[in-house]
């Protein structure tokens, strides 16, 4: 995706490991064009997924993720 300037910006990645994403919805909320959707793992968990087509790399999503701002204040790595 790209910026106005022309300036090529990365993805979001809202987590790495499914254990590292808590599910609370607060990045699918927050995203302004709806690239955001909660899909259920097998347990029926609601995990968030980016559809990259809509994605225009905001970055809202991961300023709104208070488990990933916890987790990095603990120490542990994110993402």
């Amino acid at each position: 995706m790209q910026s106005g300037k022309g300036i090529k910006k990365k993805m979001p990645v809202l987590y790495g490991k499914r254990q590292n994403c808590c599910g609370c919805s607060a990045c699918y909320a927050v995203c302004p064009v709806g690239a955001i959707r909660m899909q259920p793992n097998r347990a029926g968990f609601l995990y968030p997924v980016i559809d990259k087509q809509k994605c225009i790399c905001c970055y809202q999503c991961l300023g709104v993720c208070a488990f990933q701002a916890d987790q990095a204040k603990k120490g542990y790595p994110v993402a």
